[in-house]
């Protein structure tokens, strides 16, 4: 029987490893490496040191030339006290095997990472059965690498099998697997979207960004009702819609998953059921962490990933969260306040122009011009419903 075990525990001590490819700056790298030490200490690891190496295309074997091995091998020897050993790109079966017989310790890759973090947050049995499927398509191509002792042929008395070595063997199990669960969630989006059916004719609204951007904080403050926000990647899993009523105008707000760079396929695949609160939706309000230094490409992944999902047209308004944040870490004391009002303003000017007007700057936690932005939300509701439901004026106004 195949076992699917949470890769890290608490305070387990982890090396990053990053590539920089042709296309790809050390900077740029060394951003991504930021980004997978959060995702590290979200599930529960401590970064002790990062290896890069520059290569035109990954080693096919051990992804890393072998140099470089050598020297992440004499560290770990040196150190003494590292546990595992955690790749920014997604590594096939065979260089998983393949460096972990190079540097003797535990070894996985992004893909990995978020999978056991996605495995951790799973409360609800959509939730479960998402990462279950995810986790199995996950391990389905590396049973190779992952099971030396799978391509012994069975032999001797009492041995002779059905004809099947025994890799054939747990690929059929887990493409069973896989199929089993494949028809549990539909099973569940059938009911999911049963409920949504009920709902009724309201104009539904989900909250989209990349993952920690403060879209938990914002369903909060709009809805008035208690959810989970925290600084870690993924708090929010299962999506969470309430009903919402600005003046005399209801509508439904969903909270989603957040996005993320390099995020596994098979996670996009098999929480299309959740995201179909993004799909479904008729406006979607994107919430972009202004105060991060990378938050334009974080804005681009989420774009990118609404794209794929059939829902890059939909009217968006761009809500540009942490507005105190970003005064902090971008505004020395001693700048004089005409001149930060003046670069305030070249950068609203900036996204204004480029969102065609459908922006708002705001700070959830401060509260700062959070009327604004539920006045720009109850515009945009009210015309939908004009435009959706011109019989139901008394939700014009």
């Amino acid at each position: 029987m195949i076992e699917k075990k949470a890769h890290i525990q608490k305070e387990e001590r982890a090396i990053l490893v990053g590539m920089v490819k042709k296309d790809e700056t050390e900077q740029q790298v060394q951003e991504y490496l930021d980004e997978l030490q959060f995702l590290a200490e979200t599930a529960g690891a401590v970064t002790i040191k990062r290896f890069t190496q520059k290569m035109q295309r990954p080693d096919s074997k051990t992804f890393l030339g072998k140099g470089k091995l050598e020297e992440i091998k004499d560290y770990i020897i040196k150190r003494g006290d590292i546990d595992l050993v955690i790749f920014d790109d997604e590594l096939t079966g065979a260089q998983i095997i393949n460096i972990e017989n190079a540097i003797k310790k535990k070894t996985i890759d992004r893909s990995d990472l978020i999978l056991d973090i996605f495995a951790s947050r799973a409360q609800t049995a959509q939730a479960k059965t998402q990462v279950e499927l995810a986790q199995y398509q996950y391990i389905l191509p590396r049973l190779r690498g992952m099971w030396k002792h799978l391509e012994r042929q069975g032999g001797g008395v009492g041995t002779r099998g059905p004809g099947e070595t025994e890799i054939e063997t747990d690929r059929r199990l887990v493409k069973d697997k896989i199929s089993l669960l494949r028809k549990r969630l539909a099973e569940i989006d059938k009911q999911a979207f049963t409920q949504r059916k009920e709902r009724g004719e309201f104009i539904r609204v989900a909250l989209v960004g990349y993952t920690n951007v403060g879209k938990s904080t914002l369903m909060t403050l709009l809805s008035k009702s208690e959810v989970l926000a925290e600084n870690k990647l993924f708090a929010t899993l299962d999506t969470t819609t309430r009903k919402v009523v600005l003046g005399q105008t209801p509508f439904l707000l969903s909270d989603t998953v957040g996005f993320i760079r390099k995020l596994p396929h098979h996670l996009v695949e098999s929480f299309k059921s959740t995201l179909d609160e993004v799909r479904e939706a008729d406006i979607l309000i994107h919430v972009v962490d202004i105060s991060h230094p990378q938050y334009e490409e974080q804005l681009q992944v989420v774009n990118k990933t609404l794209a794929e999902l059939g829902a890059g047209e939909k009217p968006t308004i761009t809500v540009f969260n942490k507005l105190d944040q970003y005064e902090q870490v971008t505004f020395d004391e001693w700048l004089e306040e005409d001149v930060k009002q003046d670069i305030l303003r070249e950068l609203k000017s900036r996204w204004v122009e480029e969102t065609k007007g459908n922006c708002v700057f705001i700070s959830a936690t401060q509260r700062t011009n959070v009327d604004t932005l539920r006045q720009t939300i109850l515009n945009n509701v009210r015309e939908m419903y004009r435009v959706r439901y011109p019989y139901k004026s008394e939700y014009f106004y």
